[in-house]
């Protein structure tokens, strides 16, 4: 039989899952929770993926609106534009995750979500990483792709609660982290309603609808979940409000932050990161029952193998 959480050293962190995984699964238990209320929330960028130099929505945005400057040069000398165009990193951090965001929606307006799946799909297939010239959906962690297999296992239902954008997410998270579209929550723009030929879509409109970072986290998961997490995993400041409304319910929980503490096998950022900090996740942790996860410690592998994402 294999060893649950066989690429998870054996630590604290470890042990906390196992144990808390066993406890809320045992029916005999005082601690069982039923499958139905078996939430699981995981944030996305540096949680999941990747998310150095930048996120990948930041790349992805950008070699869009590179196409829109082709056809209108005059954006080349414009901001916000301007900065993500000539990848001004001081410029861009001062816009935040947010101006990342809003950027990518101005630059996919006028799509429709079809499109878009398409557009996203087609990108995803062969953009690369400009830090090690991997594709970005090979530079998915193999530990927590097994953690997520073991929550679903059992009887979890396992969600992504991203700041990055929900259609960017939902076109590759069936195939590389097997969790269904339907379960992806992220930051969303505004779009309208067409018929044109008898034929109904939806238009991509340049208009933030939901910004989905810290207590938007909250907020969204009561939305679209319905109800609360007994179990979050998180690795920066924008998580915080998600873990500790996951700490705050009855019953038997657990929460966990991912320190990025090794330079040598991925990155070794936290407060300094200007676009997505840990700061105060990290100093507060023990005071609000959050379990830190050391990536150089606690996990025996980083990244999971080559992934199989193709061309529909």
């Amino acid at each position: 039989m294999t060893t649950p959480l066989s690429t998870w050293a054996d630590g604290a962190a470890k042990t906390a899952i196992l144990q808390f995984i066993a406890c809320v699964t045992n029916p005999d238990g005082s601690e069982f929770v039923p499958p139905e209320d078996r939430i699981a929330t995981f944030d996305n960028d540096g949680t999941l993926w990747c998310e150095q130099p930048l996120q990948t929505q930041f790349f992805f945005g950008r070699d869009q609106l590179q196409k829109m400057a082709d056809e209108d040069p005059d954006l080349k000398a414009r901001q916000p534009y301007k900065a993500f165009l000539e990848h001004d990193i001081g410029t861009i951090k001062e816009f935040g995750k947010q101006g990342f965001f809003e950027v990518a929606s101005i630059a996919h307006a006028g799509m429709t979500e079809d499109d878009f799946h398409s557009h996203a799909r087609d990108w995803l297939v062969h953009a690369r990483n400009p830090a090690n010239g991997q594709r970005f959906v090979d530079l998915v962690y193999r530990p927590q792709l097994e953690l997520m297999e073991y929550l679903r296992q059992n009887g979890f239902r396992v969600f992504i609660v991203s700041g990055g954008g929900i259609d960017l997410i939902r076109a590759f998270s069936e195939e590389v982290y097997g969790i269904a579209r339907s379960q992806v929550v992220g930051s969303s723009v505004r779009t309208r309603m067409e018929v044109s030929d008898g034929k109904v879509s939806l238009l991509k409109l340049a208009e933030l609808q939901s910004f989905d970072d810290r207590e938007a986290k909250v907020q969204n998961i009561a939305l679209h979940i319905g109800r609360r997490p007994i179990f979050a995993f998180g690795n920066s400041d924008g998580d915080l409000a998600m873990l500790r409304y996951t700490l705050s319910g009855s019953g038997l929980r657990l929460a966990l932050l991912l320190h990025h503490d090794d330079g040598e096998r991925e990155f070794a950022y936290d407060r300094e990161f200007a676009v997505s900090p840990l700061a105060e996740a990290l100093d507060r942790a023990e005071e609000f029952g959050i379990t830190v996860v050391s990536l150089k410690n606690d996990w025996n592998e980083v990244y999971a193998e080559q992934c199989s994402f193709r061309e529909e």
